[in-house]
């Protein structure tokens, strides 16, 4: 009776093997991602002035803050495309439509991609663009502003950037070659221009002015800026998505999401860069993606960081991108270079997989090899992945998906 007992007890747990190695991987992941800084979505949200987000969206959307009046905010951050354009690189003045659409219009084409608006401006998210041109990571904000930054809130000096960007918010013509050289002076004539003409619309002047407290004479872009930061907070903020809901709640993931997961956290080497509430680090790594476009630079180089802080060992670094809704953003890099999300990881572990040197000049493949030299200092560095392991990764970025509350 004893040995058929043994017997009956060993087949149990043989059956149950399988589940007892599941509930074990689980764990593992959880730990990881709560080690690597997954946080509730809302321990991310930032204090924001609800009156200021609503007359914000109004200034988010408005076409008057393009000094050549043919472009908003909005233009380029839509539900559609996870708050980025679905463009590989921008297209702002004077673009007409959405996606593919725009490309057909006389839009100022851009020299990056355009980042989604995630999590911009909540609590530790204090580095901004894809150079961190403004950053406030040191607790004092720098930025193209010098000693004469706006405010002390980065995400307010970040919204005072793009209504004075070249064929971004201003469309190139004899009328604006004045602002080609980038003078601080020159960029405070630009918010000038959009005060006054917001001053001068009582629709959005009104809830402006009550909101802050000011008379509509006394209203400057100081205030349209923070009434844009407000609303980036409230729109944009993290909510919660199915990896909360797995590390929190103990819902469970698909064995691909799981083993994507533990793949992220363990081989592949993802959370070194992308870690913390955001999935992003907020520092600046290199890839060896291939270049799109004409580049930052020109003739097809961006020099990334260096082009903020000159220091050489900068050159081909971006700041980690967060990785929410990741899935909705393609195309992916600093130049929008990668069509899909499969691509993306590949180039990060596999460049020359993802680039013909063939076609290349022999000046192009000298800048790769330098891209490539700069990527060996990175702890991602030529980690092995197959196909099957890319689609686990790509399945469990999926988790991190989320949608808006419906009629925000």
């Amino acid at each position: 009776m004893k040995s058929i007992t043994r017997v009956f007890f060993a087949i149990a747990l043989i059956c149950a093997a399988p589940a007892m190695a599941e509930t074990m991987r689980e764990a593992v992941l959880r730990k990881a991602a709560l080690e690597n800084g997954l946080r509730p979505a809302e321990e991310s949200w930032p204090d924001f002035e609800p009156e200021k987000a609503a007359v914000g969206k109004l200034l988010f959307e408005s076409e008057l803050l393009s000094l050549t009046r043919n472009v908003s905010c909005r233009n380029c951050h839509l539900d559609e495309f996870g708050s980025a354009d679905g463009l590989p690189l921008g297209h702002g003045a004077g673009g007409v439509g959405k996606g593919v659409e725009r490309m057909k219009s006389q839009a100022g084409v851009l020299s990056r991609n355009a980042l989604a608006l995630w999590g911009r401006g909540g609590i530790g998210f204090d580095v901004f663009f894809w150079d961190g041109r403004v950053d406030a990571s040191s607790g004092a904000v720098r930025s193209q502003f010098g000693t004469m930054a706006p405010s002390d809130d980065p995400l307010v000096v970040t919204a005072h950037l793009p209504p004075v960007e070249f064929r971004e918010m201003i469309g190139e013509s004899n009328d604006t070659e004045w602002l080609r050289q980038g003078d601080v002076n020159a960029a405070a004539r630009v918010h000038q221009e959009i005060a006054r003409r917001i001053r001068g619309t009582p629709e959005i002047a009104e809830p402006l002015s009550e909101a802050s407290g000011l008379d509509f004479e006394q209203l400057t872009y100081l205030q349209i800026a923070e009434a844009i930061a407000a609303f980036i907070r409230s729109e944009f903020r993290l909510r919660e998505t199915k990896l909360h809901r797995f590390v929190f709640e103990r819902q469970a993931l698909t064995d691909q999401e799981l083993a994507g997961g533990l793949l992220f956290y363990g081989r592949g080497q993802c959370a070194a860069c992308h870690s913390g509430p955001y999935f992003s680090d907020l520092r600046f790594h290199a890839i060896p993606f291939a270049q799109f476009g004409f580049g930052f630079n020109g003739f097809g180089i961006d020099y990334g960081r260096y082009n903020f802080t000159q220091d050489p060992r900068d050159r081909y670094a971006f700041r980690t991108p967060p990785l929410y809704n990741v899935t909705k953003t393609a195309p992916y890099s600093h130049s929008g270079v990668e069509p899909d999300l499969a691509g993306a990881i590949r180039a990060h572990v596999d460049p020359l997989a993802e680039i013909d040197t063939s076609r290349l000049s022999a000046l192009d493949r000298a800048e790769v090899y330098q891209k490539i030299a700069r990527w060996s200092l990175e702890p991602s560095y030529a980690v092995e992945l197959s196909d099957a392991e890319i689609a686990e990764l790509v399945a469990f970025l999926a988790a991190l998906e989320f949608d808006p509350e419906p009629g925000r």
